[in-house]
């Protein structure tokens, strides 16, 4: 299992990162976002509809306590900061897990997180989007394999071409 847990999300403010990194987190492998912060159901609503349309089993979940998230979680978690180790550093000893939690933040991260993480990892140490962050580590995590996954049940597919736009729908 491989989630993600968004911290501090703000309704309106945040709509569109937070969406942005629900789908990198379906497209690029990951089961799973906790959102926390303010509650925002035009987020999940609109991701459920992604995963309706286009397929897979991915979730998308509202956590009030993201404290307990942690806390509870059976795996092992990695906190995406640019602050952390450098990922080309850690990546292959990270790989060998197979249940992690991914938390990338909004707001402020307090410094609880830097301290519960088992791994925090910098995709770079240069100011840039969590959006980036999560979708570099996630490649470097399945080594481009998540480039080639099926995604059962899906209404839409696109059909790969060299010009235009071709969508097959069911």
């Amino acid at each position: 299992m491989i989630a993600v847990l968004r911290l501090g999300h703000r309704v309106g403010r945040d709509a569109r990162v937070t969406t942005h990194i629900c789908l990198a987190a379906r497209a690029l492998g990951a089961d799973k976002v906790f959102l926390s912060g303010e509650r925002d159901e035009s987020v999940i609503r609109s991701v459920k509809g992604v995963v309706e349309k286009w397929g897979g089993s991915f979730e998308v979940e509202y956590a009030e306590n993201w404290r307990r998230v942690m806390r509870e979680w059976k795996g092992k978690i990695v906190h995406l900061t640019m602050y952390g180790e450098p990922l080309n550093l850690k990546i292959d000893e990270v790989r060998k897990e197979k249940s992690l939690l991914i938390v990338v933040g909004a707001e402020k991260v307090p410094a609880e997180v830097y301290e519960k993480a088992d791994y925090n990892i910098s995709v770079s140490g240069q100011p840039h989007s969590e959006v980036a962050a999560l979708a570099v580590f996630l490649d470097r995590y399945f080594e481009g394999k998540e480039l080639d996954r099926e995604f059962p049940n899906a209404k839409l597919r696109v059909i790969p071409e060299a010009h235009g736009k071709l969508i097959e729908e069911e």
